[in-house]
């Protein structure tokens, strides 16, 4: 069986990713699962200068699901390409960058960086990030900030561009047209829902940001509707996230019309989660007499 996923002008080895801020930086998980076996690790969120990201606590559980407040940390991108990279350089996976940033110009920044580094096999751009030049407003709410922003990343790589896009808008098939019509080779549905998780006894939110963003088997179904919408909106390959915690929540996600998938709060509950996914997905194949991962969309 072919279970190679196309984008822009690269290949993965197989539709099966481990979603951005939910793997580390990889190396943390090589002694619980066998990574080369993944299609790609989306590391964790990297922006120009270090962030030590918001006050504690930054998660809290829901019935179905988890809320973070984590605030983008990480290490930078210059301890990244000095300390992360030599470790996810020996990975025969897929490493896409997740980038971030507070101004289109901050964006442009962390890529020039990163495009020094031939192991890069694509970049995801998280544009759920507060534009601060303009109000605060998330750059993936307004469609005229995501196709300027994606124009001019687009301009410094010839590698994999995929543009991840928020949930939290009233037409996502209008952001994720203007993430095409600019230039990206493929879009990330969906990130996190915004929500919230209040104290009864203390009568105050218990992330000190108020809200957080929801993640888990709550948003599975708000997911995989999105992803349907736009993966007929768009003629790129749409990747599917959002709740997957069994082979069949991956594969409603590509019956929908993903090409392939990520898997974010599954990971801390089991760390085989991915390779588990992968193996079904391919047994799935195997009983319908499928050839190609490209076979496996749905018609309706």
């Amino acid at each position: 069986m072919d279970l190679s996923v196309k984008i822009g002008s690269g290949t993965l080895p197989n539709p099966v990713g481990v979603a951005s801020g939910t793997f580390g930086y990889g190396s943390e998980y090589e002694k619980l699962i066998d990574v080369s076996a993944l299609g790609a690790i989306f590391t964790k969120a990297i922006t120009l200068e270090p962030r030590a990201g918001n006050e504690i606590p930054r998660i809290v559980e829901t019935p179905a699901g988890i809320l973070n407040s984590i605030g983008l940390a990480n290490v930078g991108v210059e301890k990244f390409l000095k300390e992360k990279m030599e470790w996810l350089s020996k990975m025969p996976c897929a490493v896409v960058a997740n980038i971030a940033g507070s101004s289109e110009e901050e964006y442009c920044r962390v890529m020039e960086k990163l495009e020094t580094c031939q192991s890069i096999w694509g970049y995801e751009v998280n544009i759920s990030c507060p534009n601060v030049k303009h109000g605060g407003l998330a750059f993936g709410t307004d469609p005229q900030q995501v196709q300027r922003l994606t124009g001019s990343l687009r301009k410094l790589t010839s590698k994999p561009l995929i543009v991840k896009l928020t949930p939290n808008v009233t037409d996502i098939t209008v952001i994720a047209k203007a993430a095409q019509d600019s230039g990206a080779d493929a879009v990330s549905c969906i990130n996190t829902l915004v929500g919230m998780v209040i104290d009864v006894k203390k009568k105050a939110p218990v992330l000190p940001m108020k809200t957080g963003g929801l993640s888990g088997p709550a948003i599975r179904p708000v997911g995989v509707a999105m992803t349907y919408r736009v993966s007929r909106a768009v003629s790129i390959p749409v990747i599917g996230i959002g709740g997957i915690m069994n082979t069949d929540d991956a594969l409603q996600y590509m019956l929908a019309g993903a090409s392939a998938i990520q898997i974010g709060t599954g990971n801390f509950i089991d760390p085989k989660i991915a390779t588990t996914i992968l193996q079904g997905i391919s047994d799935y194949m195997r009983e319908e007499n499928l050839q190609k991962i490209t076979e496996l969309h749905g018609n309706f």
